[in-house]
């Protein structure tokens, strides 16, 4: 698939998908390029507070199940 064909698919795609969806996706391109360098450890207290995030959002039943995903990749 030439570079360009693959441009077009994305840029059809990325619409598609919900903003935080966009957000995961622009990361993960910049973890291909190695463009952040943010390898700098967190503290305790951040990593203890972003898991308290986590689970509550679980908590709040703001999760996709493995099986959702699979369903939503079957999609694609």
């Amino acid at each position: 698939m030439t570079a360009t064909a693959i441009k077009k698919q994305v840029d059809n795609y990325l619409p598609l998908l919900s903003a935080k969806q966009q957000e995961l996706i622009l990361e993960m391109i910049k973890s291909f390029l190695n463009i952040e360098k943010d390898n700098e450890r967190i503290s305790q207290k951040q990593y203890n507070k972003e898991v308290d995030e986590a689970v509550s959002r679980i908590e709040n039943g703001n999760f996709v199940t493995h099986q959702d995903a699979l369903k939503e990749l079957a999609k694609w």
